[in-house]
């Protein structure tokens, strides 16, 4: 269990010098070291106060709570009430409801609940208005340097994965670069259950999402490999009721590069976990790479 991280003064003061006094900061950080982002309570309810781990997941936040949470329906995305780019620092009202980790879902809920996730995310993703010339541009390039991601994950891998599996990743590189313009969208870019919230209120299940900070332009369906890799494996009704959602299918060259993409995921997973440590993201990378694998010609 990971031990509540205190909230940095310069932060509080801050804090309050928006918001006005606050009690009770609460630490509700991710599992992960980077992940710093606690609940304050003041007059007007509950704001959330969080450090982004770097300039660019700040910028990315910033952006896409300026430009996309404010056309989503209210109470589903947060909205940005103050930021300071000196301490990295975002401050947040709250999305309604309770983390979806944390519930007991039916497995007719489940479904309801990637229907409405698929929805969210249609919006979310026509969220920034036309994207312009420039973000159409930084959505292929995503492209691209995914491709190009290939060898470098190989790298970083090492000897954990075998030489099948590293022509897994080398083919499935290759088709992603051959493949041709994929419709494009701002991504959520961290798009899973561990940043899904339900309100579960006597109305109506209210869905929404946080954790924006890898939100840009890319390929729109870059945002359906977490659950490709995830909670889709084995589950085809879940990935039909989140389509039916979404409201279109995917392309069958979508269809191709959510395959190319979740393999050099995978293939990032497995570097990533051997350099952290984590092995069980290190598992499912191994687990896709398996589930994906090319036969010898």
């Amino acid at each position: 269990m990971s031990v509540a991280k205190p909230i940095p003064p310069a932060l509080l003061g801050w804090a309050q010098s928006v918001v006005g006094p606050v009690h009770l900061p609460r630490d509700v950080s991710h599992d992960r070291g980077n992940s710093l982002v606690w609940r304050l309570s003041c007059a007007s309810g509950a704001v959330f106060a969080k450090v982004a781990p770097s300039p660019q997941a700040f910028a990315r936040d910033t952006r896409a709570l300026r430009e996309v949470a404010p056309g989503m329906e209210l109470g589903t995305a947060p909205l940005l009430l103050a930021a300071d780019p000196l301490q990295l620092a975002l401050l947040l009202s709250p999305v309604s409801g309770r983390m979806v980790k944390a519930l007991s879902l039916t497995p007719s809920e489940q479904r309801t609940l990637h229907w409405q996730a698929g929805r969210w995310l249609r919006s979310f993703h026509g969220g920034a208005c036309e994207l312009s010339p420039q973000d159409r541009a930084d959505a292929a390039a995503e492209v691209a340097r995914a491709a190009a991601g290939g060898e470098k994950h190989l790298g970083r891998a090492r000897g954990l994965i075998d030489s099948k599996a590293r022509r897994t990743v080398r083919w499935h590189a290759a088709a992603l670069g051959r493949l041709g313009p994929l419709p494009a969208g701002y991504i959520h870019g961290d798009f899973r259950e561990h940043n899904w919230l339900l309100d579960a209120g006597p109305a109506a299940r209210v869905f929404g999402a946080v954790d924006l900070e890898r939100a840009r332009p890319h390929a729109a369906v870059a945002d359906l490999v977490p659950l490709a890799c995830g909670s889709w494996v084995g589950c085809p009704d879940l990935q039909e009721a989140f389509v039916d959602g979404y409201g279109r299918g995917l392309t069958a060259q979508e269809q191709w590069a959510l395959r190319c993409l979740s393999v050099l995921d995978a293939a990032s997973a497995i570097s990533w976990g051997a350099l952290h440590g984590d092995d069980e993201i290190a598992a499912r990378g191994q687990a896709t790479l398996a589930r994906l694998e090319v036969q010898a010609a």
